[in-house]
């Protein structure tokens, strides 16, 4: 049988990576939040080595943007393949390291996977426009190149998927990248790292004249204070693409900013599902129980609020609290379990608290709440219980407003479509949306200019989840950002327009004469 040292010993072996698992300010422990078990101690890197990882990075940045783009696709391939190779490990240690259960574990892997195959198809595919001149015997037409070394800031949710989401697009674009991962999770992208890096030494397709091919990856495990605060502010890395709370974006958005760089910026969620008096219930519960409670509630896109229909609100509350009694909380590496742990007691407190607020605020316990929470209260690990609470007719408490990064949802009702698709944009944030409704009339008004303010708008599915052919990313708070698929590889490159001259005469534009 395969165990915890076993898996951490394979995957994660690192300069980086102690043998003494103690606490210290020069390193940053690991812990299971299943068991409260340390799997590893890294060491954190200081300025002088985020320094000399920017140089490197930089250095080979010059030969690998003159690759062919299909050859940098090529490599993409078989770090894609290298991830198939050893999904189920790398899946087994996202779930031991974040706690989100196997399938999800193993599901994230399989995300990096696709995204890997979506880039090396996009490497053929980076087009651009060609446009007619107003001027005789001109040529006009744009084309993309690479930015250079890009910074990558990732959050504990989805500890390799986001990473995957812009290293394999920002390779195939032709730049090197600075991952900064969160503390909280940093054997995955060592992990990670080491795959992408093992596949580029072993490669014979590009080998530059000066630096190392492996470089093209880069790592760097440090606090926000020492590397963080450096990364957003160096005017070398012309991207930083951030996930994280909107508190943070905020922060990295404006430092950013004032060195005219570029922002990437996936933040929170406060995403609702709109349920009509048409819709499927069965449907409904299924789609939500899942996108509130999947990965114990700490998606960007997980579901935290749902607005039903006066006609139906008893019936759904009463139909989601039946299927919450179902619902399995426990060692995510359990076939049977479908609720993991929070990352760490300070997300279990926060959830406490929230419920506690909701009920001063004069929202109903349905299930869960703080009773669930203190189940668990002598457990190692950070379990709580899902929670539902109802919201009283005609009121929107302030805390449902605010993202909870927890298993905590909040049930409206609500008596036209119009008015619930108010309340659903009456949030900061932007991300996920959806509507429940055999309608059709009722699906269009929900997509339609005056419908959701979200960047993903869904027809009965739930708000958790996408897939990689599409660009995800939200509005408002959220960020804007757009990572992923579609035309998303654009934010990793620099749009040029050229104009070229083939005839004997020198004519301006618009019919200017001079001289």
């Amino acid at each position: 049988m395969t165990t915890t040292t076993d898996i951490v010993t394979e995957l994660c072996t690192h300069p980086l990576l102690l043998d003494d698992m103690s606490e210290g300010s020069d390193r940053v422990v690991s812990y299971n939040p299943a068991t409260g078990e340390a799997l590893g101690a890294v060491r954190l890197q200081s300025k002088d080595e985020y320094e000399d990882a920017v140089q490197r990075a930089q250095l080979v940045f010059r030969e690998w943007r003159m690759l062919p783009a299909p050859k940098r696709g090529e490599l993409v391939r078989r770090i894609g393949n290298a991830f198939r190779e050893q999904e189920d490990e790398l899946g087994r240690l996202v779930t031991m390291e974040m706690g989100k259960i196997l399938p999800e574990g193993i599901g994230e892997v399989i995300e990096c996977i696709d995204i890997a195959d979506f880039a090396v198809g996009l490497s053929r595919q980076l087009y651009g426009l060609t446009m007619p001149s107003e001027r005789p015997q001109h040529r006009m037409y744009e084309q993309w190149h690479p930015l250079g070394t890009i910074g990558i800031i990732t959050a504990f949710n989805f500890p390799v998927a986001v990473w995957a989401w812009n290293a394999m697009l920002a390779a195939v674009c032709g730049n090197t990248m600075i991952w900064k991962p969160s503390l909280a999770t940093p054997l995955t992208a060592i992990a990670m790292t080491n795959v992408a890096q093992r596949v580029m030494r072993e490669q014979d397709i590009f080998v530059p004249t000066q630096g190392n091919a492996e470089d093209i990856f880069m790592l760097i495990i440090g606090t926000d204070d020492q590397v963080g605060e450096t990364m957003i502010a160096d005017r070398r890395l012309p991207l930083i693409s951030a996930t994280g709370s909107c508190r943070m974006g905020r922060h990295v958005g404006t430092q950013v900013a004032k060195r005219l760089g570029r922002s990437l910026l996936e933040l929170g969620g406060n995403n609702a599902i709109i349920v009509t008096e048409t819709a499927d219930i069965d449907l409904v519960i299924r789609g939500t129980v899942f996108g509130a409670v999947g990965t114990a509630g700490q998606r960007c896109t997980s579901t935290r609020r749902l607005f039903c229909h006066k006609s139906i609100v008893d019936e759904v509350s009463a139909g989601m609290a039946k299927a919450y009694g179902t619902v399995s909380v426990g060692n995510p590496l359990d076939a049977s379990t479908l609720v993991g742990p929070l990352i760490d007691q300070r997300s279990v407190d926060t959830m406490r608290a929230a419920i506690e607020t909701a009920l001063a605020q004069g929202c109903e316990v349905l299930c869960g709440g703080v009773d669930g929470i203190d189940r668990f209260a002598s457990s190692d690990g950070n379990f709580v219980t899902p929670t539902i609470i109802r919201v009283p007719a005609g009121q929107t408490p302030d805390i449902t407003k605010e993202e909870t990064f927890a298993p905590v949802l909040y049930i409206f009702e609500y008596t036209t479509l119009e008015e619930a698709i108010a309340l659903q944009n009456d949030v900061d944030q932007g991300l996920s949306s959806a509507v429940f409704t055999d309608s059709v009339r009722m699906a269009e008004r929900f997509l339609s200019a005056s419908g959701s303010d979200c960047g993903i708008a869904n027809v009965n599915i739930g708000t958790s989840g996408a897939e990689i052919g599409g660009a995800f990313g939200g509005e408002k708070d959220t960020g804007g950002g757009r990572e992923s698929g579609s035309d998303s590889w654009k934010a990793y490159m620099r749009r040029q327009t050229c104009t070229i001259n083939w005839g004997d005469d020198l004519p301006l534009a618009q019919g200017i004469e001079f001289g």
